[in-house]
């Protein structure tokens, strides 16, 4: 491949993954045309995309890039798969094809920064809270003192509440109230 050709192919993948951040390395060699095709349908619903990159272009397109990351990983045949909410989702939703085609290889994952290597990289991330999922967990955590503090101040005064209308029961009933000392 000539070197005009090979600038050519690295402005578009940089122009191309410019405003992806976290992705996933998956080798999709060896999958049949149907399954391939299922899968990359099923993907794309979910608003994901399946890319397939040459590595040394890939290497040269990725540098002082937040995909840097995933440069070590980038050997043998190679599938950039990215998109969705938030790579976690992308994480989840390869790992759960990967239980259906036992061709895919899962490579590598990138998150701000961090590089998850391998297939248990990939399946960790896919265990990971997506943004949603941590701000509400963020939000019940914040909130959780303030019900705390609320049910301990309304408490005694619910207690005396019942107390009260227990002394009123029995005085309605004609029943002595005995002094508990």
């Amino acid at each position: 491949m000539s070197k005009p050709i090979k600038s050519m192919m690295v402005a578009d993948y940089r122009r191309r993954f410019e405003n992806v951040s976290n992705a996933l390395l998956v080798d999709i060699r060896g999958i049949e045309a149907n399954e391939n095709n299922a899968m990359r349908q099923g993907l794309h619903a979910s608003g994901i995309k399946i890319t397939v990159v040459r590595n040394s272009l890939a290497r040269d397109a990725f540098k002082d890039t937040p995909l840097e990351t995933l440069i070590p990983a980038l050997d043998g045949p190679s599938a950039m798969a990215y998109g969705g909410e938030s790579v976690v989702d992308v994480a989840r939703a390869i790992v759960d094809w990967a239980k259906k085609v036992k061709e895919l290889e899962l490579k590598a994952a990138c998150l701000d920064g961090e590089f998850f290597e391998g297939a248990d990289g990939v399946k960790h991330l896919s265990t990971f809270p997506t943004k949603e999922e941590a701000q509400a967990k963020v939000v019940q955590l914040v909130l959780a003192p303030g019900a705390n503090l609320l049910k301990a101040a309304t408490s005694p005064g619910s207690n005396l509440v019942g107390i009260v209308k227990e002394i009123q029961e029995r005085l309605e009933r004609g029943e002595e109230i005995a002094k508990v000392g």
